[in-house]
Parts: C-alpha cells; structure tokens; sequence
C-alpha cells in the first residue's frame, strides 16, 4: 500500500462497529473541513461489522451477536438518523414488555418497577412470591440504611447484598446482571458498570428514594413501563442491526478497506513529527501519521508490547470472556409456554447451563415466519467458560435441554445456528475505572495513538459509537496540527 506523502495518512485496526464509526467520523470531518485524509480500515476477519452480523435462514431474521441498542445512551441513534435511517428503526413490540426469572425450575415474573439493581414500587414486591417475606423486609431496609463511608471501588454484589441484602442478588440481580456482562457480580465494578446506583445512594442516602425521585421527573417522559428495564428505549432495524454496519461500509466505501489482514505490530518511527509504522502478515509495512486500534484491549496490549510495555501491561490486565448464542426457530405450536415476556434469565443457583434467553420474535417483529417462534440463548461467559469447549451440536443439545424444559417444547428445532465469540465480553473488575485512567494517561504521551472499543468506557453498542467517534475527532486535530 502506498500513500500521498503530502497527504496525512491514518489507520485503523478494528472493523467493528467501533473502527467504522471512527471511519465514518472521520469522513464527517473531512467532507465538514474540505480536508483530505488517506485511510485504511484492516481487520483480521474476512469481514468488516465486528460481533454485529444478521443472517437470513427459512424465514427467520438472526442477529448473531447484540440485536439491538438502547437510547438512553444517544451516540448510536444519533449515528443512525445522520446515516437517515430513521424509517429503518423499530421499537420493541408494545405487548408482553416484561421479563421472567428462573425460581425452582419455573419461570416467573421479575416484579414490575424491579430495574435492574433495585425495585422502585411496594406492591409488587410485597405480592410477589419469588421472594420470601425475611427477604421482602431486607429489600425494605435499604430505605433507611446508611449510606457508605469511603470512595474506594467496590463489586455490584457487595453493593446489592450492603443495601438490599443477598436475596435480591441471588434470585434477580445476579442473573440480569450476568445477562448483560456474562459476568459474575462478585468482580465486577460498581463504578465501571451500574454508577448511577453509587450516586443515588449518595445524593439521597438510599437507592429507593433516589429510584422513586427520579421516576416521578421522568414520569411524563416516559415512553413504556414494564419490569427490568423501560423496554420502549431499546431499539433496531427491521432487517437486523447489519443495517447499521452496512451503511457505515457504505458511506467509508472511498478509505482503503484490508479485510483479512492480522496486524502483526506497531513501531514509532523516530523524527521531528509522530510517525508510526504498521507491520500486517499479508502487506508491505503501512506508514501513518495517526493510528486507531479500535478492539479489545489485549489486541492493543500485543501490537503495542515494544512501544510502550508499561501501557501494554495495564491493557493486558482487562480480561475478556468468550460467549455463544445458539438460535433456535420452532413452530409456534410445538412452545406450550405463552412466551408472554421478551426472555428470561437464569441464576447461578438455579444450576442451568444458559446465562439467558431472548424470545426475538416476540420482541421485535419480522424475526421469524408466522408459523414460528425464534429464540435466543447465550451461553458460556466468565459464568461457565468450560462450555465453550463444546461443539456446535454439544451446544445445541445443552441449551435445547434447558429450553425444552422451561418452555415445554415438545420437538426438535427447525432451525438451529450457533455464534461464537471468542474473548468478546470485555469483564469491567473492581478498580476498572482507575486502570483506563492510568491507560489515557500513558496513551497521551503517544501523539498520533488512539485506542476505542468496548474494553474502556462502556460495551454497548452506543459506547462503542461513542468511542469511534471519539478518537476520530482527537486524532483528526492532532494530525492538523
């Protein structure tokens, strides 16, 4: 690959949905600045899209990795409507806005207003029988419990066993946790991951009171109620979240794409301005004034081992989990449970082998045939890594057993395929926080280096958007200047 010696070059590594937003951004800001930039988007796949990637099969629409993303966070649906795709969004179906828990082998309602690490209204709690009445009036005494002492981080699991005691985190806060990180609350960060609940603690002195003031401002604007989450904020395309990736590919189709090309280094080139070399198993060496290495962060550890081995160290010690979805279409009547919610998750004591399911058509419409039903399961996570050493048919055979039995299916899948996604999930530990400041303080004094993806500041899709965009714009200044 040569380049435009007077023109700035930049490349990035990555191709998911964090390297084409930073692309993208990067085209916004030439085409706003009548600038020219030389840039290269590689990735080691065959393909570009990352974890995002929607199959059609016998009817059935599938998302393989995440299939869709909230708007609470404004970045990706911001992106989506510059991208004006507007008419291509789609909410969650109106009916059946609600999720259950596994308790004793069945499948139960998680109480209405329970969101996420707190409940917010009494009466479902009082009524519900997933939990018991010493559990009931631990959950109560957070009310007037007092608040911690201290700034030092802590886990989601001692923060929900400190204010609502270890029912509430066995039987509901642990699976809806793990569901999102497929992880164990006991490592995870509270300040990395669930924030807005050390605040409200702090401003109000209980979780409650501060649930319940910011429901009654919220009240007015708020689109759809339902249990676990406001599901009317999550959203996606009516053909699958490829959408998104596909018209990024799009808009980018100018900048030199290398897809199938493993970065094998990074050097920086001494001299009066930042320069770094990119060394790939398949090319001649790529020169850059500017680089972006938009992926996990043990990638960026091993390209970055000789450049910088103390940044490489603080990058290598995020740990990621590997996970699977196994997609599994069946016909409506063969599903003797009504699938009156959008999926259910699965405790630890329960001693199943999924993490969760997701009944996708009856979350979002057009996902299978009229006839059927498509459902998710995810499986493996930092909660049982060994599966992950099962075959496609092991994996199957394993979540059709859980399945079969929670939702009284009575025959064999029409449909099956399984996704696999090898250290995807980026584990947010105690003390995460305070590892990416030290990793943007050592990054700082590589001008022309920017690192995104989903192992830094948040791993939805709108924090990967974020990110891309992010590094965009701080690389497109220093290479102007």
């Amino acid at each position: 690959m040569t380049h435009n010696a007077l023109t700035k070059n930049i490349v990035i590594i990555g191709g998911g949905i964090t390297g084409l937003s930073a692309a993208h951004r990067l085209k916004e800001l030439c085409d706003k600045n009548a600038v020219r930039l030389d840039v290269t988007v590689m990735d080691a796949r065959d393909r570009l899209g990352g974890v995002i990637q929607t199959l059609k099969r016998d009817g059935f629409l599938i998302d393989t990795g995440p299939d869709n993303f909230v708007t609470a966070k404004p970045w990706a649906l911001a992106l989506a409507r510059r991208l004006g795709l507007d008419s291509e969004l789609i909410t969650t179906n109106k009916a059946h806005r609600s999720a259950l828990v596994v308790r004793d082998g069945r499948l139960m309602p998680i109480p209405e207003g329970f969101l996420l690490m707190a409940p917010t209204k009494l009466m479902p709690i009082l009524t519900t029988p997933l939990f018991s009445i010493p559990g009931k009036l631990r959950m109560a005494m957070e009310y007037v419990l007092p608040t911690r002492k201290g700034i030092n981080d802590e886990s989601l699991a001692s923060f929900v066993t400190r204010r609502f005691g270890r029912e509430a985190l066995d039987r509901v806060v642990q699976p809806l946790i793990s569901g999102i990180y497929t992880a164990r609350p006991e490592t995870l960060s509270l300040r990395a991951t669930m924030p807005r609940f050390l605040d409200l603690e702090r401003q109000y002195g209980s979780v409650i009171k501060g649930m319940r003031a910011a429901g009654k401002k919220r009240k007015s604007a708020q689109t759809a109620t339902g249990s676990g989450a406001r599901y009317g904020m999550f959203v996606t395309f009516k053909g699958g979240l490829e959408t998104l990736t596909n018209n990024l590919k799009d808009r980018v189709k100018d900048f030199r794409i290398a897809i199938g090309t493993p970065v094998t280094s990074i050097e920086k080139i001494n001299g009066p301005a930042s320069k770094w070399r990119i060394k790939t198993k398949s090319a001649p060496p790529v020169e850059a004034d500017g680089v972006i290495i938009a992926g996990p962060a043990k990638n960026a550890a091993a390209l970055l081992g000789d450049v910088d081995p103390v940044l490489a160290k603080a990058l290598s010690a995020i740990r990621y989990a590997s996970s699977a979805v196994v997609h599994l279409g069946y016909k409506r009547k063969d599903v003797s449970h009504p699938l009156d919610a959008f999926g259910c998750v699965v405790p630890i004591t329960e001693q199943r082998r999924i993490i969760a399911a997701s009944f996708s058509s009856v979350k979002y419409e057009g996902r299978a045939p009229a006839d059927s039903v498509l459902l998710r399961a995810f499986m493996g996570g930092a909660l049982n890594p060994e599966l992950m050493a099962l075959n496609d048919s092991g994996l199957i055979e394993t979540a059709c057993q859980d399945l079969h039995d929670l939702l009284g299916i009575r025959a064999e899948p029409r449909l099956a395929v399984v996704s696999r996604w090898p250290d995807s999930m980026a584990q947010y530990e105690v003390g995460h926080m305070e590892r990416v400041a030290d990793i943007r303080r050592r990054v700082h004094g590589h001008p022309g280096l920017e690192l995104a993806g989903n192992g830094y500041e948040g791993v939805g899709i709108p924090d990967c958007v974020r990110a891309g965009e992010q590094a965009a714009e701080s690389l497109f200044t220093v290479v102007q200047e």
